[in-house]
């Protein structure tokens, strides 16, 4: 935020070697910038004032250095008014990590290979996904990355459920989501990745983006452990973004080039990383799923389709808006807007990104929730839909819902869930759809100004939207789950009790610090909201442990 105020002239007084402002005002601030950006932290129970003070001036120091003024520790006019400027949200500090010893490989060349498929997927869309992980990390490094098609590589992925032989199994749909090894011979820079979880091209609603969780586990195959940077991709927790054009964070690229540097100064296009065309089963009828995100449908014109209006043009309006898995779908044209609570803002799709076989240009359309099915509509026709997945039989005429021929088409459509029934409209009247019965109720139909006061002209689209609704049962033994799972915790065999010192509150202090939230030791909502997110199933911790005097096989080939 720009801070509109006159200029404040600080004088400073030294007092036992502390800095003190004459407004303790512009200290607070202080204080809050060096813990947002430069990683202070005040200890609140300190009995020495001076301790703190000495450790934000060292911290003044860092941030002065950074931005180039004078390094004097002080909280000068010059470093107060640098601290006001308005700027960007990531730290200037370095956040991410590497595994104990830094272990990386000790060569450019590394080879992979994909041991076997998910039936979630083309064979060609798993290899593209993560030829393109690869390609991420190569283009901000030295390394190159050679596919193998048989033989023992440097990282094996593979797609498993369960027990898969490393000690460290899936736990079904949801949790955790793959995991991988750290940089050394055997198992080491393997990925596994949980064949339970639906595994998708692009992002969705109802799956996981393959690209974008194999780029994470890659990176704990180079050798880097998980970052606390928000957005960061080695974040741990899975968040759900748009990956066309995705570049890497900063924060990761940081990361890895401080084990393996920059890449040469010029650097060739990724050799290998793309895989060979390989025969796969795929038919002419399944090619349309191979249509990338940026083409656009063309049904309507041989031209180049419209572009995607403005969100903010005063003159948008929607053909349709449906609710989908608790997302709320915006439709116009070949576009679709989406509203989820999973993103911070809105997200930008082309419907054939969704259903690739579907026109853009609904007239209406609406889901029913208990069904998992959403309905759309355009001209005379509809289509069900479930996930991906267009209905046998689909289109239908919508003469077969009961409307009469004389209906052309329908201008909008909302379900009340409650009621257990649909209210289309078209023109200046509504019919109401029976769900249960599938068919139009008497009566129908009437005047929309009669039933929906304020509303005298033709709907465009409609939606009812509820509450949210929040589960918490059970947030005691989902988190400590997650701690046991990741943060090293072990149960005492007590019911959990809130104290102060006790074990549990301990791990949950520890993972509230390393995520950000406000560090309180108490399963509180947004504690609970974190564990139920889906994420990487390695540890932010470091928690094995070895026999005494760590015995290990002195050869690497075992039979």
């Amino acid at each position: 935020m720009i801070d509109c105020r006159n200029d404040v002239d600080l004088q400073l007084k030294m007092i036992s070697n502390e800095v003190v402002p004459e407004k303790e005002e512009d200290m607070q601030f202080a204080k809050k910038y060096l813990e947002n950006f430069y990683d202070f932290k005040e200890e609140k129970d300190s009995l020495f004032k001076s301790k703190n003070l000495n450790h934000m001036a060292d911290k003044i120091r860092e941030m002065q250095s950074f931005f180039g003024l004078e390094v004097t520790g002080e909280l000068n006019h010059k470093t107060l008014d640098m601290m006001k400027q308005p700027r960007c949200g990531i730290p200037d500090i370095r956040s991410y990590s590497t595994f104990p010893m830094s272990p990386k490989w000790k060569k450019e060349d590394v080879t992979y290979r994909i041991l076997n498929y998910t039936p979630d997927m083309l064979q060609a869309d798993v290899e593209e996904a993560i030829a393109k992980a690869f390609q991420l990390w190569s283009s901000v490094t030295p390394l190159r990355f050679t596919r193998l098609h048989s033989g023992q590589a440097d990282i094996m992925i593979s797609f498993a459920a369960g027990f898969h032989g490393d000690f460290y199994s899936f736990d079904g749909p949801g949790g955790t989501l793959a995991h991988a090894y750290p940089p050394s011979s055997g198992i080491g820079g393997d990925a596994h990745f949980d064949e339970d979880e639906n595994w998708t091209k692009f992002t969705t609603y109802d799956g996981y983006n393959l690209f974008l969780v194999a780029a994470h586990e890659l990176g704990h195959s180079l050798g880097l452990g998980h970052s606390n940077v928000f957005g960061a991709l080695m974040y741990p927790i899975y968040m759900a973004k748009d990956t066309r054009d995705y570049r890497l964070p900063q924060d990761d690229i940081d990361g890895i080039q401080a084990l393996y540097g920059p890449p040469r100064e010029s650097p060739a296009l990724p050799t290998t990383a793309l895989p060979p065309q390989e025969p796969t089963e795929m038919t002419p009828a399944e090619a349309p799923t191979e249509m990338s995100p940026r083409e656009e449908p063309t049904e309507t014109t041989p031209s180049k389709a419209p572009a995607r209006p403005e969100d903010c043009d005063p003159h948008l309006t929607f053909d349709a808006i449906t609710t989908l898995r608790g997302e709320i779908l915006f439709f116009k044209g070949s576009y679709v807007w989406r509203k989820s609570p999973y993103f911070s803002e809105i997200e930008h799709d082309t419907i054939s990104s969704f259903w690739p076989s579907l026109a853009g240009g609904f007239d209406a359309a609406y889901e029913v929730d208990k069904k998992d099915r959403v309905i759309f509509f355009k001209d005379d026709q509809y289509w069900a839909v479930s996930g991906y997945n267009i209905e046998p039989g689909f289109p239908k005429p919508i003469q077969n819902l009961g409307f009469p021929t004389s209906v052309r088409k329908i201008d909008a459509a909302v379900h009340d869930q409650n009621a257990k029934k649909t209210y289309f409209f078209i023109g200046n009247k509504y019919w109401s759809f029976n769900e249960n019965t599938q068919s139009l109720e008497r009566g129908y139909p009437r005047k929309i100004a009669a039933d929906f006061q304020g509303i005298g002209h033709i709907v465009d689209a409609a939606l009812q939207k509820n509450g949210t609704r929040q589960k918490e049962e059970g947030g005691i033994q989902l988190t400590q789950k997650y701690l046991e799972n990741y943060y090293g915790f072990k149960k005492d065999g007590e019911s959990f009790i809130w104290k102060s010192n006790s074990p549990m509150t301990k791990k949950i202090k520890e993972m509230q610090e390393f995520f950000g939230l406000e560090v309180t030791g108490k399963v509180d909502s947004g504690t609970l909201d974190l564990v139920q997110k889906r994420r990487c199933g390695f540890p932010d911790v470091a928690g094995f442990t070895t026999f005494a005097g760590e015995p290990k096989w002195a050869k690497q080939v075992l039979t």
